[in-house]
């Protein structure tokens, strides 16, 4: 379950009056011109390359093999009673070409023994005004010495943090700030692979259903996993049940691609328990102030070193998500309901539910991995188009989990700059 967050709404720019601010010289020339389909302004901007980490501003921080690690601690900091050396990186400004009203980052890193990562965004008004550094929150691949959370509120500057989305009134620009801390004196290194930044101005409504694309026709193997059969399982990292539907899609896609983590990572879990490795996975993406699985970016942050590559977008549409299907990928999608919203639904609302689509039909309805179905077998189910993207893009705005492998590539996104 994840408690759906309202997107930005345009209602939100008409008190701004804020324009893009183009043309600034020291904004990151990798971000594309944003295309603007049916009001729909997303664009995600990342940093994957040893040439793009070098173009931001490192402090502490150096590019080894195409990451960017721990190189010398410039500051210190303390966390759970313990002193931290830290180094950071600083991205560039940049300018996504509208006045954005959300944020959502995430990021692949490794975070040996005692380390972690933060990360914080700032913005920048048409005027020149900058707003204050938010922390969007304090992240490791394990929980043994930090317990990773967000940090919702940092209300000022006309900005605030929810959970993992960074809302503003519309502002046209942004700098991201990854600090990076290890045990102070320690020898190892925490290190990102990737990181990205999903800027969004959405409109509430969904409009048009769209018609049915490539991939008319594929529905992806994807194995099926239920949440419900975890009910009950660990309060402490929520409980199993209705709670889990995040790291239980997050683990099919896993599947899918044989990425499942090794046994020996879940072999805390009792013989006995169905798919332990769910119940790990919503261990290791558990946000300890949200109280919650359904942290986007957790959830992409514990996929991605297991798959390959993940992040964080939006979709404008359901033939947009096709792109991916035809080419081999099953995206998780974020959605909400009321009773009567959804015909075939296994529950018969939520107010945030995420589930993997892995298919169209040749009738263009979707098909989909739900795993608020009380047994693997009744998994599958085919949803109507107009119903299943209307409930997407209402309730989170497109919110999407892209989760690859080395073996499905991308696809192509021609003029589209939200992967």
């Amino acid at each position: 379950m994840r408690r759906q967050l309202a997107v930005g709404l345009t209602a939100l720019l008409a008190l701004t009056g804020l324009s893009a601010c183009a043309g600034d010289p020291q904004d990151d020339s990798a971000v594309a011109v944003a295309a603007v389909g049916a009001e729909r302004s997303i664009t995600l901007t990342r940093w994957d390359s040893g040439r793009q980490w070098r173009r931001g501003a490192l402090a502490g921080t150096a590019v080894r093999e195409g990451r960017l690690a721990f190189d010398q601690g410039v500051t210190t900091t303390t966390a759970g009673g313990r002193s931290y050396d830290v180094a950071r990186w600083k991205s560039r400004w940049v300018t996504p070409g509208y006045a954005f009203t959300e944020l959502i980052a995430s990021w692949s890193a490794r975070t040996p023994k005692d380390s972690w990562i933060a990360v914080q965004v700032r913005g920048r008004a048409a005027d020149g005004d900058r707003t204050s550094w938010d922390l969007l929150g304090r992240w490791a691949s394990t929980d043994r010495f930090l317990r990773r959370a967000t940090v919702s509120g940092q209300d000022d500057d006309g900005t605030r943090v929810a959970v993992d989305t960074w809302r503003t009134s519309g502002l046209p620009a942004f700098q991201i700030r990854v600090l990076l801390a290890r045990r102070a004196g320690a020898p190892y290194r925490p290190s990102l692979d990737l990181a990205t930044a999903m800027t969004s101005r959405v409109p509430s409504s969904a409009g048009a259903t769209s018609t049915a694309g490539p991939a008319r026709g594929v529905v992806l193997p994807a194995p099926r996993f239920s949440q419900m059969t975890h009910n009950g399982h660990y309060p402490q990292w929520g409980g199993g049940g209705e709670a889990w539907c995040s790291p239980t899609s997050t683990s099919m896609v896993l599947a899918y691609y044989d990425r499942l983590p090794a046994a020996r990572r879940y072999a805390w879990v009792p013989d006995g328990h169905p798919q332990p490795w769910v119940d790990h996975a919503a261990r290791m993406t558990y946000d300890h102030a949200y109280d919650g699985t359904g942290n986007w970016p957790f959830n992409t942050a514990y996929a991605a070193p297991l798959a390959g590559k993940a992040f964080v977008t939006r979709l404008r549409s359901i033939r947009e998500a096709e792109h991916f299907i035809a080419a081999g990928i099953p995206v998780v999608v974020s959605i909400a309901f009321g009773p009567g919203e959804l015909d075939g639904a296994p529950i018969s609302s939520s107010d945030g539910h995420l589930l993997v689509i892995v298919g169209v039909r040749d009738n263009g309805n979707v098909v989909v991995n739900d795993p608020a179905s009380d047994s693997r077998r009744r998994v599958r189910r085919t949803y109507a188009r107009g119903q299943l993207e209307r409930l997407w893009l209402e309730a989170s705005g497109g919110l999407t989990y892209v989760i690859t492998d080395p073996a499905h590539p991308l696809p192509n996104p021609g003029q589209a700059t939200n992967w």
